[in-house]
C-alpha cells in the first residue's frame, strides 16, 4: 500500500487528485475522509477553478469499498469524512468543474464516484459496473444518481443486473463523455481541464448551483429562484466584474480577463 493514498498536483488553477492505493485503488475510511479534505480544500480555494480525478496505474479507476478493510473492522456505516464516500459525491456547494478520468475499471462506489464529476473521460479499456445486487446491498447513490444521467430503463437495468459494460456502451448512453486511447487519457483531461480554467468562474459557479436548485422544481418555479435573486452564486454574478468584463470584451473584440470577481 502506498504511503500517500491521495496524491495531488497543482498547475496552474488546475488541481489534479489521483487515488492511489495499490492493488485495486479501493477506498477505506481513511482513504475517504483524506479525498473529503482534498476536495473541500479544492472547493474553498480561490486559485484552484478545475478539478481531475484520476486512479494511479491503468487497471483500476477505482473499484468502490475496501473489503478488506470492512473485514479488518472498517463500518459500512462509518465516517467517511466532510464529503461522504470517496470525498466528492456529498460534499456541499462544490461550484467548481470537476472532470472524472476513468482510467480502468470503475465499478460499485468507484462508479459512484466517477459520475459524481460533471465531465467523464473513459480510456477505451475502462468498464463499469454496479455489482452490489449481487452482494445483496443497495448502490444508493448511483440509485439516485444514475437516472439522473441516463435513460431511466437502461439505469434500472443496470442497477438491477449488475452486468458489466465497456467503454463503448457508456458512451452510448451518454453516461461518458468522451472515449480516449488509455495513454492519451491525461493529456485529454489536462487538455480540457485548461480550457475549463481559461472561462469564467463565477458562471461555472452559478450553472452548478442552478441546476442543483432546479432538480426538485418545476420550470418556472426555477427560473424564478435565478430571476429573483434567490441563489447566491447567481446574485454575486450579476454585480461582479466578470458580468461587466464579460460584455466590454465582446463589445471591444477581445478575449475576456475572468478574474472571478
Amino acid at each position: 500500500m502506498s504511503e500517500t493514498p491521495v496524491k495531488t498536483r497543482r498547475d496552474g488553477a488546475v488541481l489534479l487528485v489521483t487515488l492511489d492505493r495499490p492493488k485495486a485503488n479501493a477506498i477505506d475510511l481513511a482513504t475517504s475522509r483524506i479525498m473529503g479534505d482534498v476536495f473541500r480544500d479544492f472547493r474553498d480555494d480561490p486559485e484552484l477553478r478545475v478539478a481531475i480525478l484520476t486512479g494511479g496505474g491503468e487497471k483500476f479507476f477505482c473499484p468502490g469499498w475496501d473489503l478488506k478493510a470492512a473485514a479488518d473492522g472498517d463500518a459500512v456505516d462509518g465516517d467517511y469524512g466532510v464529503g461522504g464516500f470517496g470525498g466528492l459525491q456529498e460534499l456541499r456547494d462544490m461550484n467548481k468543474p470537476v472532470i472524472s478520468a476513468v482510467n480502468g475499471i470503475a465499478c460499485g462506489g468507484g462508479l459512484e464516484l466517477a459520475i459524481s464529476g460533471d465531465i467523464i473521460l473513459a480510456a477505451d479499456h475502462a468498464s463499469f459496473a454496479l455489482p452490489e445486487i449481487r452482494s445483496g446491498t443497495v448502490a444508493d447513490a448511483a440509485s439516485v444518481k444514475l437516472p439522473k444521467r441516463i435513460p431511466y430503463h437502461i439505469a434500472m437495468e443496470l442497477l438491477l443486473t449488475g452486468r458489466w459494460f465497456n467503454a463503448d456502451e457508456a458512451h452510448r448512453w451518454g453516461l461518458v463523455n468522451e472515449i480516449v486511447p488509455g495513454d492519451q487519457l491525461m493529456g485529454r483531461a489536462w487538455e480540457l481541464a485548461r480550457l475549463l480554467a481559461s472561462g469564467p468562474p463565477l458562471v461555472y459557479a452559478a450553472i452548478k448551483e442552478i441546476v442543483r436548485d432546479a432538480e426538485d422544481k418545476k420550470f418556472q418555479d426555477a427560473m424564478n429562484h435565478i430571476t429573483q435573486r434567490q441563489l447566491c452564486t447567481v446574485d454575486v454574478l450579476y454585480d461582479s466584474e466578470d458580468q461587466l468584463e464579460g460584455a466590454k470584451a465582446f463589445a471591444e473584440k477581445r478575449d475576456p480577463v475572468w478574474k472571478g470577481r
